[in-house]
């Protein structure tokens, strides 16, 4: 381990990951020589201070979630408090042979840092002193800090430009397709799309960049890093046993998000079923990736009783205009002391709600950012929205019918995503292994 304590660990690891024999492949290994440190670029700026020194988290950070599985962690998985996600293409010239090899190259690696274990067995200070170590080191001494790595394919990987790259478009999920354009996008085309995603969670921030930096070396000469985002603070739950966090307008947000515990609400919402039409995609999802830069300055200056008023729930408590606390089922047919609805009819959690979307829900993984700030001296901050559902058809009914939300007036988004994420590796094998059966 890079940290030997593991009294606070949920399970005891295993020395080795179970496929952890079979060791990067060739190309895996040039990659982590070739590539030396430049994978840095396009890193988004959140701090990476105090808690990369303390392992953050309830858990003091060696909380430990197994990488193979049913299904991939990082969606039910209790929500840690930073995230590293990051879009690659595929090399122009990369093969199937060199996809393939990368997804296992990728699941190896992943299940040993999941594990709280250097990239490979030779590790930041093994090997010939003559070459690049294997690992970049950032982590050494670090616990695992709950770190979940997932995986997703986009649109593209399966046929761009009428193009079947890889021998995989007639295995595309028919609804794997890039989202349409909505009310409110001025997307940036470097920070949309991507071939591959990985997300990269833990309770330490430095652990989930140290993850994705050495994903980004061994995909080299076959991957390259299109854009990635920094997350910091959680903007939903995903278990009883978390508070709601707050999002950077200081409400509460995911109050009523779908839990790693309601099994009927995730078969139903999340999980891709045989009926799909992929088989090689039941028991996983979709991811829909959304960066959306909020006007804080504008926000800020907005009197209480309108930013209640957007919301449609209490600044404080949480708890729907139309009364009770945080978890009470909002009114949408309760009047106010003059006569209006409680709740305005163009509030976001009227809009967003399932009974005005057919019962469509979602499970929410948000971050809230802070990339600096623009040339005008604005905070470039927001929500870097991350939702899993059964089909992306969930998420673009409730963000059509967002198009009146009172909220759409304080949002930009300037990035998108969607992608398809396969189901857990089997002990032995590698995310995605199914598709090119």
């Amino acid at each position: 381990m890079r940290d030997g304590d593991l009294e606070a660990a949920t399970e005891d690891p295993p020395a080795e990951p179970a496929e952890a024999p079979r060791g990067l492949s060739r190309r895996g290994l040039l990659g982590l020589i070739g590539a030396g440190g430049l994978v840095a670029g396009g890193l988004g700026g959140a701090a990476i201070g105090a808690a990369a020194a303390t392992g953050g988290g309830a858990s003091g950070g060696r909380a430990v979630h197994p990488f193979h599985g049913e299904h991939q962690a990082g969606i039910t998985t209790a929500v840690q408090d930073h995230l590293h996600f990051a879009a690659f293409d595929m090399a122009d010239d990369a093969t199937r042979e060199d996809l393939v090899s990368l997804l296992q190259d990728w699941s190896y690696a992943a299940a040993r840092m999941t594990q709280g274990l250097d990239v490979s067995a030779s590790g930041a200070v093994g090997g010939s002193p003559q070459a690049p170590p294997d690992d970049t080191g950032e982590a050494l001494g670090l616990p695992a800090s709950s770190l979940t790595i997932t995986i997703g394919f986009g649109p593209d990987l399966f046929e761009k430009d009428g193009v079947d790259r890889f021998g995989i478009a007639a295995r595309r999920p028919a609804g794997l397709a890039p989202l349409p354009r909505f009310l409110g996008d001025d997307l940036v085309p470097l920070g949309t799309g991507g071939d591959l995603c990985v997300q990269a969670c833990a309770d330490d921030p430095q652990v989930a960049v140290h993850a994705v930096r050495n994903l980004s070396r061994i995909a080299f000469g076959r991957a390259a890093l299109r854009w990635s985002q920094l997350g910091f603070g959680r903007t939903s739950k995903t278990t009883t046993a978390q508070a709601t966090p707050r999002n950077l307008f200081g409400f509460k947000d995911g109050t009523a998000n779908i839990l790693a515990d309601d099994t009927d609400a995730l078969r139903e919402h999340v999980w891709v079923g045989g009926e799909d039409g992929a088989d090689w995609l039941v028991g996983g999802s979709y991811l829909v990736a959304r960066k959306i830069r909020q006007k804080i300055e504008t926000w800020d200056r907005l009197r209480l009783i309108e930013q209640e008023r957007s919301v449609g729930r209490t600044k404080g408590e949480g708890g729907p205009l139309s009364g009770g606390g945080e978890f009470t089922e909002p009114d949408f047919g309760a009047a106010s002391a003059a006569g209006a609805p409680a709740i305005d009819q163009r509030a976001h959690v009227r809009l967003a709600h399932p009974d005005f979307n057919d019962g469509v829900r979602i499970l929410r993984r948000g971050y809230n950012f802070v990339d600096g700030n623009d040339t005008l001296g604005a905070l470039a901050a927001g929500l870097f929205f991350v939702s899993y559902q059964r089909s992306p058809e969930q998420f673009v009914t409730i963000q059509k019918a967002l198009a009146t939300d009172l909220l759409g007036e304080y949002f930009v988004h300037v990035g998108s995503g969607v992608f398809a994420v396969p189901p857990g590796a089997a002990s032995g094998s590698y995310v995605g292994a199914g598709l090119f059966a």
